[in-house]
């Protein structure tokens, strides 16, 4: 299928985790009812954005997957006749945990998983704290509609995973992602921090010939420390914005896509046919000293 419609959920959350799920429902519903074909929601969706503290009772939030959210995600799948791409927090096994992104078919299918394999440690973004890095590496997934590629957030700012993942055949890249500003910064480092996430993914737009899908949280959370800067968008294969949310409001955007035109861009700007991949080996190095 050429066309498609993509559903963005951009959404607040709270402590209440029953409510976050019945809201990002109603977002799915909301976009579907706008003809919406594939929806995203945001990166861990049920919940607050717990990593901003190191807290050994926030391991009781994670769940199986499969398990309760993706059943309960997968029959309004079947349903509504749409993909969903759901970000959760995996319990793997006793003490082991990640950051995992499950996939459900329009038929309410569960195709599987992908764990985000670049866990971040800063200050409010503990991360390391509770996600083992992914080991199912990079990860396409044949839907009803597209051959889609998930990422999580941080991935986002490694070229290396939007190229795997591209080569592996994703028409589309999915970032489902919770990044926000400090309340106490100023508006001229946030505009310089925005411009940059939205950059660099419009970058691996450009570099892989793919259309990109972002789909950040919006609001204060941390007793209102940290704003989250919503600003979900769509890029085309050449990294124009197709359409963008605010940075302040809940939204559901639709937005239709021609995954067609990645074979235009390509063929136009042939970054994939002139790759030197003989030459690329120094890159699994951690650094290239002189010595």
């Amino acid at each position: 299928m050429a066309k498609i419609k993509i559903g963005l959920v951009q959404s607040s959350c709270s402590n209440n985790i029953d409510n976050n799920i019945e809201r990002a429902i109603e977002g799915i519903r909301k976009a579907a009812s706008e003809g919406a074909q594939i929806v995203c929601l945001q990166e861990l969706f049920t919940s607050l954005y717990f990593c901003d503290v190191e807290n050994y009772d926030n391991f009781k939030i994670a769940e199986t997957i499969p398990g309760p959210t993706t059943d309960k995600l997968s029959k309004i799948a079947a349903e509504l006749q749409v993909v969903i791409v759901a970000s959760l927090f995996e319990k793997r096994a006793k003490g082991l945990y990640h950051n995992t992104t499950a996939i459900l078919d329009a038929d309410g299918t569960y195709l599987g998983k992908y764990r985000k394999m670049h866990i971040p440690d800063d200050p409010a973004y503990y991360e390391k704290f509770y996600f083992t890095p992914g080991d199912l590496g990079y990860k396409v997934f044949q839907t009803k509609y597209a051959k889609i590629g998930v990422l999580i957030c941080w991935d986002q700012w490694y070229p290396e995973a939007s190229r795997i993942t591209a080569l592996l055949g994703s028409e589309i890249l999915f970032y489902p992602t919770a990044i926000g500003w400090a309340s106490t910064q100023d508006e001229e480092t946030n505009i310089e921090q925005y411009n940059a996430w939205q950059t660099i993914q419009r970058s691996h737009a450009i570099a892989n010939g793919v259309h990109t899908v972002s789909v950040n949280r919006v609001g204060y959370e941390q007793n209102g420390a940290m704003k989250f800067w919503g600003g979900s968008f769509v890029s085309n294969p050449f990294g124009t914005i197709l359409k963008q949310a605010s940075h302040e409001n809940e939204e559901v955007m639709v937005v239709e896509i021609e995954t067609e035109k990645s074979d235009s861009y390509r063929i136009h700007w042939p970054f994939l046919r002139d790759r030197r991949i003989d030459s690329y080996s120094p890159i699994t190095k951690r650094f290239i000293d002189e010595d």
